[in-house]
């Protein structure tokens, strides 16, 4: 049996090599992932700061903490789904031989134990490389979230020792898991039926398979659905989770597309029908390569379209809801002397404030940090229409519910502390519409605060002009008080900053969980590739020449590349359909940004990527001579 493990790596060592990489690069990617979250978790805030500073030091540490969780199920996802179909995959490459043993007497349980004892041994190898490979992949994350700013400098995610046992219970895990389901079929296929690749051993949508994919299919539907009624924040997060389902079910049903692809293929000579048969006669090949590139494209495109499009509503939505001419960025309340000035018709001075609110009592007392903002009640509501409800503020120290509050509604009572001062216990007495780009947890009346917190925090005035009014004079009249910029630039500006971090989130989130899902597509190539040797010779030796082999390969793999694109574009669609709803509902105008470069770069770099593989699998594949490898395996 010794003798004929090592004959079998050594023919079939792609598979064994393939498996060990996606396990290592999978355990390397979950250990960075939860090392980064748990440090930035327990990032103590530094003594001494200003309350501002404070604030900001916690906004960036709460968006490191979600963005590093997204990253971690992210990763754990493709993890259990590269690993456990390469598993798979490895053992249904090797059903004839498999077949051979139980021909000579070996049974179903002798059979499934050379297969697990494989798959631990392999997943060991994996899980050992993995670890020093993750912390590579931490120092990398870590020195991402410092570059965008979320945490300080020095951050890095600090080594615990038991992340040793989740490292080995992720990598044997999900190896356990690929390869138990496959040896289960194999081991239920007669061994005649899987020598000859007839009756249930040529059967590709297996029962699994079906229940697999309308399974996710049912879960993706009902998560598009649900995305309306998710606000901002859990709406978004509803969607992305939406195509993530979807792309399951398609590679769960893509060998059904693989058919219908090959007969779109126009078979002109010999290159074509061999890649049209190759097709044919390959399609649990086709769909193992496939499923990697419907995952990728699908996540890729859902997560991108789903950011730039809850950006480009949240910059519609500050257009409609914010009236004026021009604003100014200024320091303290600056509204009197704004107001005062000659030509100006009516000015809304906000005042942003850090922010600590709590509910609760005794042992369950909760608080939650964000953003105030101090106005005029009655200038708030002419400044930005839909919003009159905060014309409730009266008497002092009262707070209005804003968007994104988690503190509680109308009628509740929240503590409220504003910078350095303890403002007591306030009562909510109205709630503002929520915005899907985000804005302030609390407002507040300039009499709530102390003058002292007004005075050195940021504000922001919005000003309408008189229709007689001497623009160019009030413009140097507000420029000696702070920044002016008319509205639109004003919105623009804020729009670009928005698409910044829009950019950052989504490199944080799917950085190295996209170049993992890109290394899962060249080794499902390659792995696909590796018994094919047999094939090109009998292809070379009717006629063929290794040229037109190796093009029948490329067209070959552009095919399957293409139901790849194919698949993920209809598992991202089903984002598309969520985030049109969403915006919909939260701004009354649906809105869909596609980020059309991004689709054509990842089209291309896919094409180009599977058909350098392809090329360089096929090109090792006929290095020797048809008859020496035909005799190798007679």
């Amino acid at each position: 049996m010794l003798g004929l493990s090592r004959a079998t790596f050594r023919q079939r060592w792609p598979l064994f090599v393939g498996a060990a990489l996606t396990v290592c690069i999978g355990v390397a990617l979950v250990q960075s992932s939860l090392l980064v979250l748990i440090s930035a978790a327990t990032l103590p805030v530094p003594a001494g700061l200003a309350p501002a500073a404070r604030a900001a030091f916690v906004e960036g540490s709460t968006t490191a903490v979600t963005l590093s969780a997204l990253t971690l199920a992210f990763s754990a996802f493709l993890a259990v789904f590269i690993v456990s179909s390469t598993f798979a995959f490895t053992v249904a490459q090797r059903r004839p031989e498999l077949a051979l043993l139980r021909l000579v007497g070996a049974g179903r349980g002798a059979m499934r134990r050379l297969l697990v004892g494989e798959a631990v041994l392999l997943a060991i190898i994996g899980t050992a490389a993995g670890i020093p490979v993750g912390l590579a992949a931490t120092r990398f994350q870590s020195g991402l979230l410092v570059g965008l700013g979320m945490v300080p400098d020095g951050f890095n995610g600090e080594w615990r020792s038991w992340i040793l046992g989740v490292s080995a219970g992720v990598g044997i895990g999900v190896s356990l898991a690929g390869v138990l389901v496959a040896a289960r079929r194999a081991g239920r296929v007669r061994p005649l039926e899987a020598l000859r690749d007839t009756g249930d051993s040529a059967r590709v949508m297996t029962a699994t398979r079906w229940v697999a994919g309308l399974l996710f299919l049912a879960g993706g539907i009902a998560l598009v659905i649900l995305t309306p009624i998710g606000g901002a924040a859990g709406g978004q997060a509803l969607g992305g989770n939406a195509a993530l389902c979807l792309a399951v079910a398609l590679s769960a049903l893509s060998p059904l597309l693989v058919p219908v692809v090959a007969r779109l293929i126009p078979v002109r000579g010999p290159v074509g029908e061999l890649a049209v048969a190759a097709l044919g006669d390959g399609v649990r090949r086709s769909a193992a390569t496939a499923a990697p590139v419907i995952v990728l494209v699908g996540l890729v495109l859902a997560q991108a379209t789903m950011l730039t499009s809850t950006t480009a509503a949240g910059a519609a939505e500050q257009r409609r809801a914010t009236a004026g001419d021009l604003v100014l960025d200024a320091t303290g309340p600056v509204g009197g002397d704004v107001t005062d000035l000659p030509g100006v018709a009516w000015a809304s001075t906000e005042v942003v404030l850090p922010l600590t609110v709590s509910w609760g009592s005794g042992d369950d007392v909760e608080r939650e940090d964000g953003q105030a903002l101090v106005v005029d009640p009655a200038a708030y509501a002419t400044a930005h229409p839909g919003r009159e409800a905060v014309e409730a503020l009266r008497g002092g120290r009262v707070a209005v519910a804003g968007p994104g509050a988690g503190a509680g509604s109308p009628g509740d009572t929240v503590g409220v502390l504003v910078g350095g001062s303890d403002l007591g216990p306030l009562p909510i007495v109205a709630g503002v519409p929520d915005a899907i780009g985000g804005g302030a947890d609390l407002l507040l009346t300039a009499d709530a605060v102390p003058a002292a917190e007004l005075a050195a925090a940021p504000s922001r005035t919005v000003v309408a002009l008189a229709p007689d009014a001497d623009r160019d004079r009030v413009l140097a009249a507000l420029a000696a008080l702070g920044t002016v910029s008319t509205v639109p630039d004003w919105i623009a500006a804020d729009t670009a900053a928005r698409e910044t971090t829009t950019v950052a989130v989504f490199t944080v989130i799917m950085g190295l969980g996209g170049l993992y899902a890109l290394i899962g597509v060249v080794n499902a190539v390659v792995v696909g590739a590796a018994p094919r040797p047999a094939e090109f010779a009998t292809a070379r030796l009717s006629g063929l020449t290794r040229r037109q082999v190796l093009r029948a390969a490329l067209l070959e793999s552009a095919a399957v590349t293409t139901v790849g694109l194919l698949l993920g574009g209809l598992a991202a669609g089903g984002s598309f359909i969520a985030v049109l709803a969403l915006t919909a509902t939260m701004t009354g105008v649906a809105t869909l940004a596609v980020p059309w470069a991004l689709i054509g770069l990842l089209a291309g770099g896919l094409y180009l990527v599977t058909a350098v593989t392809s090329a360089l699998a096929t090109w090792s594949g006929t290095r020797r001579a048809p008859v020496s490898l035909l005799g190798a395996t007679t």
